[in-house]
């Protein structure tokens, strides 16, 4: 069923889809509507759920810990200062390994406050222990945020799904609603191995010892380090997990096909421009435009973030002339946190193109399709001599 709605409805209905159980939030631009929509869809009986109302973003994640080791499917939302005021329990979440979906509608993080879009309060979190997904439109933020419970729920470890405030969250565009008997085929009730209750009681995340110590049954458990590399190593199996939920999801709902990276007119493309979010859909124009100038252009989108798909970047990347990376973020005193990361996994590669990593968007800085193409004219006419390069659009000088 095809509807006309905004990108944060799309996600409360996907929620209401995946038939979770405790909703926690605490209102902040530009998410705010996710959470009204779903108090709705609770307090009209669409969804059967407990709605519960916290003082703080802190308050909402500890609500979800709760719910989630007590064996019921959770969520919650949030923006901006909101996700950094919940910092301390998103480490807490993805250590004890609760799979939960978290919605972070991006936004600018303050000083200057600042309540329009750019992916810094989420870029900021990418080392908390938690799987980073970006979506580029309405219908990605419906289909990602089913798919990443079941993702979240096979690994035990929680799922952020992001998506730009207004640019994608206050924005109305169709996208199709799958039958809850669909999703349902697709998305097993919630069954969680390590259920607290009356029948099963235990003591969680006590204090852990640096060399590890026996457990109850004489067993050796392992330490905190032990227990970090674990949730490194099967994070990184979200890359081939997810491909193979996508296409379960595919084969259920008839939607799918490139979970990981989304390319557009690269088979031929001498030049690529990688972005995160709604900036990638732009791009596809200004690929466009471009091509009709002569220049071979393409366009990657790149959708998992976090495992980062170093291996999987790099064969889509070798052996291009240039690649210019494109960033609403900034590790400051560095570069882009993407461009970073792509940096990495490139150096290896016999036939490493050169890279431009361009910062906009800070703060809801206004871009334009015509300043892309600019930036890009610019990279591919630099002299291969000076390597790589960094650079800002947008700049009032």
């Amino acid at each position: 069923m095809f509807v006309f709605e905004s990108g944060n409805v799309a996600a409360a209905t996907a929620v209401k889809l995946a038939r979770v159980q405790v909703i926690a939030a605490y209102p902040i631009t530009p998410q705010t509507p996710l959470t009204e929509k779903l108090s709705e869809y609770v307090g009209s009986s669409e969804m059967e759920a407990e709605y519960v109302a916290v003082e703080s973003e802190h308050s909402a994640l500890a609500v979800c810990i709760g719910a989630l080791s007590a064996g019921a499917r959770a969520f919650t939302a949030t923006s901006s200062h909101g996700l950094l005021y919940m910092a301390e329990q998103l480490h807490w979440t993805a250590g004890a390994r609760l799979p939960m979906v978290l919605c972070v509608v991006n936004r600018a993080v303050g000083a200057p406050f600042s309540i329009w879009n750019d992916h810094q309060d989420s870029i900021s979190q990418r080392d908390a222990g938690w799987i980073q997904i970006y979506v580029a439109d309405h219908q990605e933020i419906l289909d990602a945020v089913i798919k990443a419970y079941r993702l979240a729920e096979e690994l035990c470890i929680p799922v952020m799904v992001c998506y730009d405030g207004y640019y994608l969250s206050h924005t109305y565009m169709p996208y199709d609603v799958p039958a809850q008997s669909a999703v349902d085929a697709f998305l097993p009730p919630y069954r969680y191995r390590h259920t607290l209750g009356p029948d099963n009681p235990t003591s969680l995340n006590t204090v852990t010892l640096p060399g590890g110590r026996l457990d109850i049954h004489g067993e050796f458990a392992p330490g905190y380090m032990e227990l970090r590399h674990c949730l490194d190593l099967e994070m990184k199996q979200a890359i081939e997990i997810y491909t193979r939920i996508d296409g379960e999801f595919a084969r259920t709902v008839g939607r799918g096909g490139n979970p990981i990276v989304q390319t557009y007119l690269c088979d031929d493309a001498e030049y690529v421009a990688i972005a995160m979010g709604s900036m990638a859909s732009q791009l596809r124009d200004v690929a466009d435009s471009l091509r009709e100038e002569g220049l071979k252009v393409g366009v990657l989108a790149r959708s998992m973030y976090r495992p980062f798909p170093g291996a999987i970047l790099a064969g889509e990347l070798a052996g291009r002339t240039r690649v210019m990376v494109l960033e609403k973020a900034l590790s400051f005193g560095g570069s882009g946190a993407l461009y970073s990361d792509l940096r990495s996994a490139l150096y290896s590669c016999a036939t490493r193109p050169i890279l431009s990593n361009y910062i906009l968007g800070l703060g809801g800085r206004i871009y334009k399709s015509s300043d892309f193409c600019e930036a890009i004219r610019q990279s591919v006419q630099r002299d291969p001599a000076d390597g790589d390069y960094m650079g800002w659009i947008g700049l009032n000088r």
